[in-house]
């Protein structure tokens, strides 16, 4: 038989385990890092970017604005009903004769019944109305319209996502530098340590080194908050969640040959192509306001059941003196504009000057569009001799910064000459990742000139 004290000794035993297990350290799994091309994260944000998807809402909502529009073209038909009750009967002025009194006699005479409820369908078809037809086209072209702007707004995508990533490989290629530069640092800080400690080195020499260490620490993790920064921005352009751990393959970074030689049309390039549509969409705006000025002839049809009495006319009988007849009508309705002081006119001319506008947008926009290719096409040509110079001068650099280590250990160099190389080094290679990523920068809008985005994902 268990005791008072076993019991209690069972317990707090019991809770000290369950104290370690919930005090024990949780492992997780490391989610490993989703290598991500350059075409794979443009497809990405082409199917996940809010940007994206709205514009295909935006079409498919334009299918929606067709119907509405063909809508008016198609008959209108409703139902109606009303009941009414009249507590007092207006009385009417009518000639005594007719009832029989006194000729040049008034007798007030209650028309009409105490209840009324009508019921019945009705039917409008518009036979003729100009501004129906320009609606219709109109409506196509609003389509059309969505769709080219679709278009455009997945190359703005493309662009931003492009720019984004080849600004991550940069900043991921200068902590690359800087990581060898720590590296080597600290081999030879290490180095003269072991010289000082043998009495073979100065003090100040190993403060300087470890001065130096320092400082590279702190441009290390400015690096750092540098790449975590653009790889956050390149995920939110990929509409991509943030915490989701990326690796970028270093092929990507490729200085590939581009022809320059040939000029591209600006007119058929999406940006232009949206202009014209909205050109289009103006110029339908101006007929809609010039069909104001055409008549409109409708068709107008009705049947209809009333009933009237005393009381309720609802499930009562002639019996009640309640009585239900039916009545229909057929009519056309013609309206044929003559003055309206001029509105129609003010509209008119206001919707032609905003076509005007629309053809400067266009004049204006092949201009921006040819400066764009002959921008691209420049800083391409001059990154690439700057890429070549840089190349070369990294290379001299790594040489320097070579024979200055092997002078300096074997006391042939200072530890300034030593510092000094190596900052020349770093400053070379950062220069050389600058000028490349200037190249794919300039490379993106020369395809973007080109009307030719999508091929980075073909």
């Amino acid at each position: 038989m268990k005791t008072p004290s076993n019991i209690a000794s069972i317990f707090l035993q019991r809770m000290a385990l369950l104290m370690v297990i919930l005090g024990a350290p949780v492992l997780h799994a490391q989610t490993p890092a989703k290598e991500l091309t350059l075409k794979d994260a443009i497809t990405y944000a082409l199917e996940n970017k809010a940007d994206a998807r709205k514009a295909k809402l935006s079409v498919e909502n334009s299918e929606y604005q067709i119907a509405e529009v063909r809508a008016r073209a198609l008959p209108t038909i409703t139902a109606n009903g009303n009941l009414t009750f009249n507590p007092i009967l207006q009385l009417n002025a009518l000639p005594g004769e007719f009832f029989g009194g006194p000729a040049g006699s008034v007798i007030l005479a209650p028309l009409g019944q105490k209840w009324s409820s009508t019921a019945g369908v009705n039917l409008t078809q518009n036979i003729f109305d100009q501004s129906v037809f320009t609606g219709l086209k109109a409506a196509k072209t609003t389509r059309e319209f969505y769709q080219v702007n679709a278009q455009l707004t997945e190359e703005q995508v493309i662009e931003r996502v492009a720019n984004n990533y080849y600004q991550v490989y940069v900043q991921r290629q200068k902590l690359t530098v800087i990581d060898s530069t720590f590296k080597n640092t600290t081999e030879v800080r290490d180095i003269i340590k072991g010289q000082f400690d043998n009495g073979l080195a100065r003090k100040i020499d190993l403060d300087r080194m470890n001065v130096n260490l320092s400082n590279i620490k702190t441009q290390r993790q400015q690096i750092l908050n540098a790449v975590q920064l653009q790889e956050n921005t390149l995920k939110f352009y990929m509409g991509m969640p943030i915490e989701t751990k990326i690796s970028i393959p270093e092929t990507e970074f490729q200085v590939t040959p581009l022809n320059l030689e040939e000029t591209p049309d600006a007119t058929n390039l999406t940006q232009y192509q949206l202009l014209k549509k909205q050109e289009q969409l103006y110029y339908y705006n101006k007929k809609a306001m010039q069909a104001e000025y055409y008549p409109t002839l409708a068709l107008t049809a009705g049947y209809n059941y009333i009933g009237q009495g005393p009381q309720l006319p609802w499930f009562a009988k002639s019996s009640d003196n309640v009585y239900w007849s039916d009545f229909s009508v057929i009519g056309a309705n013609l309206k044929v504009p003559i003055f309206n002081g001029f509105a129609t006119r003010s509209r008119v001319r206001q919707a032609d000057v905003e076509l005007r506008k629309t053809k400067e947008d266009l004049i204006d926009t092949k201009l921006s569009l040819d400066l764009a290719f002959l921008n691209a096409k420049t800083q391409i040509n001059n990154s690439i001799i700057t890429i070549n110079n840089q190349k070369e001068n990294v290379q001299l650099a790594q040489d320097v910064l070579d024979n200055t280590q092997n002078n300096y250990q074997q006391g042939l160099a200072t530890l300034t000459d030593l510092l000094d190389a190596e900052n020349s080094y770093i400053e070379a290679q950062n220069n050389y990742t600058t000028a490349l990523l200037d190249f794919k920068l300039a490379e993106v809008q020369l395809i973007k000139a080109k009307g030719e985005l999508k091929t980075l994902i073909n």
